[in-house]
Parts: C-alpha cells; structure tokens; sequence
C-alpha cells in the first residue's frame, strides 16, 4: 500500500522529440514528456492519489499515461484524475472501491479555463461494492471538451445518488464525443432522480447540438431510475447498444433530433424493464428489438409522451415529426404507448409523426394503447400478431404474424476492460 498524495505531469511541451517509454518509479514524481511519449506507472495500490495529466499531444503522437500490466496500477480512497489539453491518452488503470463523498472521480478537465479535447479513456475500470448514503452527490465520470472518446472501459457497482457518467455542455464543451465498447454493469435503484447511467446535458443546455455518439455498450441491471440514459441535448447517436434486464428506458428527454438505431432490449421478464421513450422534435427510432419487456407507462417498450404548451425547458416538449421506423417488439407486456401524460398541463398529443415497418409479435397483450387523439400519428405498413390491436383498425397495420429476425445482442466478453 503507498499512501501519495498528488500525481501531476506534463506541462509547457514545447516540441515534438522521438517519443520514449518513460518508467515512472515515483508517481509523485512524474517526468516531463513529449507527444509520442509514454509514461508507465508502476503496479500496485495507491491511496489518496489526486492525478492530473496537463498537456499537449498530436493526433499523431499523443502524450499516454498507461499502468505497466493493464489492471495492476490500482487506486483507491479519495483518488481522482484529471486530464486537461489536447490528445491524451489514459490507459489501464483501475479504481476500486472509491470514496462515495468524492463528487467528481474522473474529469475530462482541470478546472474551468482547462479543458480536454480529443483526449481517449480506454481499458479502464471503475467499480465498487460501497453502500454510499444517498446524501451526497457523487459522479464518476465526466467529460468536458469536445472530441473525447471513452471506450473499453468497465463501471459497475454504484449505489448512491449522483449520474454515474455525464457529458457536460456549454462554457467551451461541446460535445462530440464518442462513448463505446463499454460495460455498464449493475446499479441497484436508488429510489428517486440522479440514477441515471448516462446523461447528455441537462435541460439548461437542451437545444445544444452534442453530436455524441453512444455505440456498442453493454448496459447491464441498470436499474438506478427510469431514465437509464438520459438525452439532454441535440442530435445524439445512439447505436447498437444492448440493454440487459434495465428497469428503466433510453429518454429523449429533452432536445431535438436524436438517432435511436439498432440497439437491443433484453428484459427476460424481469420486472420494470423498459425500452425507448420519445419526447420533443424531430427524433428517430429504427431498427430496434425488444423482448420480454414488463414495463408499463413511460417504461413500455416504446412510449411517446404528451406535451406541455409553452413547456419550460425542464419539463415535457410535445412530440413532433417523430419516425418509428422498422422496430421489432415480440412477447412485451406493453408494447407502444402514445400519450403518456405526466402532468396534467401535458395537454399537447403527437403530431407529424410516422409509425412505418414495425412488427409486434405479443400474443398475450395488447399491441397498441392510446391515451390521446391519433390524428397526428400516420401508419405504414406496419404488422401485428397479438391478443388485439388496442386501438380501431387502421389503415397501415396489418394484423398477421411477422416474420421475426432478432438482432444480436452484445455479449459480456466483447466490451468493457480487457484484463
């Protein structure tokens, strides 16, 4: 066990110089490097470590901080990192167990003037079995700048109040980040806001354009709130992700013109689990599957809300030119809900909106429930196989039995840290 106290590195770089792999016996000792230099922190378990990586790399030659034998350099206590500055790579290391009185684990910045962009998490770990007392607000990951990416990585175990991993818009951040191949594993529920797994701004920053794409991760027990990831903000991707036994949903929370393409529900009949909720303008669902989904009301398999006129930015838009397009549901206890109202002011029904090639294969439930008028809603060559429609018969929905093609979905092994 080493007990240090601060681990900080490379500043002015000056110009690029052959690139070394740099040994560092003493992390408290960090030597200056050059872009295309690394620099290898030893193994073992550091307590109450506070790392800071500040520098410049190249696209070309980034500036890595990486554990000699990925998942041996380990930190524990009151560790947090922080990187600012431009291509920087951190690689390999683990943070087991961290102090739940911590408020922000890992920043993509070091303060406020110093941001990081185009800078790269990958084959990191943070997990936990602490109870935290839901007092404080604690996150563990954020990113800030634009252009960073997150991938490879392994979070699983957090319990108290506090988003386990945010993207923070607005003051210089601006998105475009790209957050992959990685496993989010169980969170138990926390009973109220700020479960959340992931979130894309905040309400505040809503009609920002993020341009963040969230691809090929696993999201496992989730079950820390209704909205397991939580959209904040504009023109997101979210694609061929799997969700595992999730009690809680994808939310187009708030913002306009979000992606939600071939990602895969998995509920296995576990209670609570839900699908894809849509609220605003301009948002696509396609080519999703879900089975085996319990969850009713805003966790059905896909739910479209009721809008507020005039809607403050923290409460519901009204759903406008939404596109559900070519979605497969099959044995969902709920399979689409139009006009959820969470407010008795959520007076405003879906409108432009277009249900195309969906198929629903559920012959124990009803295929379709409304609580509102459906004049806004046009359907197109849509099939249903279930114990009844829920809704008069339309022109556009076929009552017949799909032909089923379930996508594939993400296995433990392929994602998350590799060590």
């Amino acid at each position: 066990m080493r007990s240090l106290t601060s681990l900080l590195s490379l500043l002015s770089l000056v110009s690029f110089v052959q690139a070394k792999d740099i040994p560092v016996t003493d992390p408290a000792a960090l030597p200056a490097a050059q872009p295309g230099d690394t620099l290898i922190l030893p193994e073992g378990e550091f307590k109450d470590i506070a790392l800071l990586l500040v520098g410049a790399g190249t696209k070309e030659a980034p500036i890595t901080l990486k554990a000699a034998a990925p998942g041996k350099t380990i930190f524990t206590g009151t560790s947090t990192l922080k990187l600012g500055g431009q291509h920087l790579v951190i690689e390999g290391l683990q943070f087991n167990e961290p102090d739940p009185t911590i408020s922000d684990l890992i920043m993509f910045r070091k303060d406020s003037k110093t941001l990081a962009s185009h800078c790269r998490l990958t084959n990191c770990s943070v997990t936990s079995t602490l109870v935290e007392d839901g007092k404080k607000e604690s996150r563990w990951l954020g990113l800030y700048g634009e252009g960073n990416r997150v991938d490879h990585c392994t979070f699983t175990g957090k319990t108290g109040k506090g988003t386990t991993f945010v993207v923070w818009l607005g003051d210089g951040s601006n998105g475009a980040h790209q957050i992959d191949h990685n496993y989010f594993g169980p969170r138990e529920k926390l009973g109220k806001n700020g479960g959340e797994t992931i979130r894309i701004g905040d309400s505040k920053t809503s009609m920002t354009k993020a341009s963040c794409i969230v691809e090929h991760n696993l999201f496992e027990k989730c079950n820390g709130e209704a909205e397991c990831i939580s959209n904040k903000s504009c023109g997101n991707l979210y694609r061929e992700n799997t969700f595992l036994e999730v009690s809680g949903t994808l939310t187009l929370r708030h913002g306009n013109g979000c992606t939600v393409e071939r990602n895969v529900f998995i509920g296995n009949e576990v209670n609570g689990t839900g699908g894809v909720r849509v609220i605003g303008e301009d948002h696509t669902v396609s080519g999703n599957y879900f089975e085996n989904l319990t969850g009713d009301d805003a966790r059905s398999s896909i739910c479209l809300m009721m809008g507020i006129p005039n809607s403050p930015a923290n409460r519901y838009f009204q759903v406008k030119n939404a596109r559900i397009i070519g979605n497969t549901i099959v044995n969902s206890e709920h399979p689409v809900l139009i006009g959820l109202e969470d407010d008795k002011t959520a007076t405003l029904a879906p409108v432009g909106t277009v249900f195309e090639g969906n198929q629903i294969s559920s012959p124990k439930y009803s295929a379709i429930e409304a609580r509102c008028d459906l004049s806004g809603i046009t359907w197109k060559g849509n099939k249903v196989a279930a114990k009844d429609l829920g809704i008069p018969a339309t022109t556009g929905i076929e009552l017949a039995e799909p032909k089923i093609a379930a996508l594939k979905a993400i296995a433990r092994e392929e994602v998350g840290a590799k060590w």
